[in-house]
């Protein structure tokens, strides 16, 4: 099962570097990530999600593939390739994978203009290795589905003070 796990910044950009630093530890295999969307709330009070993925953009290619495939068996691929596309970026603008889209405007609404939350949908990890690699990222953990000790130690590593030490060689 998954865990949902959000986290509030002060700044409109951190959450975006703490996603990046998560997207390198899946490269890595240290986290399986579901989805992780950065929201964050404008100067205008507006919220702007920041998917990983663009599904409407994933479903035009798709839908482009099929379409010029059953146009070829017509001897039309061309129209096929553009009917397929269209549909294939209505399916994929309508389609929502992941985090629900409202619960997190609609938790983004709450915040004060100029900050960020950092929503992530968790599968797996390796929770020693991935504390360390997030130890002083800070934040606020606004809401999780983690264990009140698991919590706790995720917040701790948050908040640690980030200590760089330099070897000269």
């Amino acid at each position: 099962m998954s865990e949902l796990i959000v986290i509030g910044y002060d700044s409109p950009f951190q959450a975006e570097e703490v996603r990046l630093k998560l997207l390198k530890m899946q490269r890595d295999y240290l986290i399986d990530l579901e989805d992780a969307v950065v929201a964050v709330k404008q100067a205008d009070g507006k919220v702007k999600l920041n998917q990983v993925f663009n599904l409407t953009q994933a479903g035009a290619i798709g839908g482009s593939f099929w379409g010029a495939l059953v146009g070829m068996l017509f001897l039309n691929p061309l129209l096929g390739a553009a009917v397929g596309a269209g549909a294939g970026a209505i399916s994929g603008a309508l389609s929502d994978v992941g985090i629900n889209d409202d619960f997190m405007k609609n938790l983004a609404d709450t915040f004060k203009p100029g900050t960020s939350a950092l929503f992530i949908l968790v599968r797996k990890a390796t929770p020693d290795k991935v504390l360390g690699e997030l130890s002083g990222a800070g934040g606020k953990i606004i809401q999780t589905s983690l264990s009140h000790g698991d919590e706790a130690k995720l917040q701790a590593a948050l908040d640690a003070a980030q200590t760089r030490t330099t070897a000269v060689f």
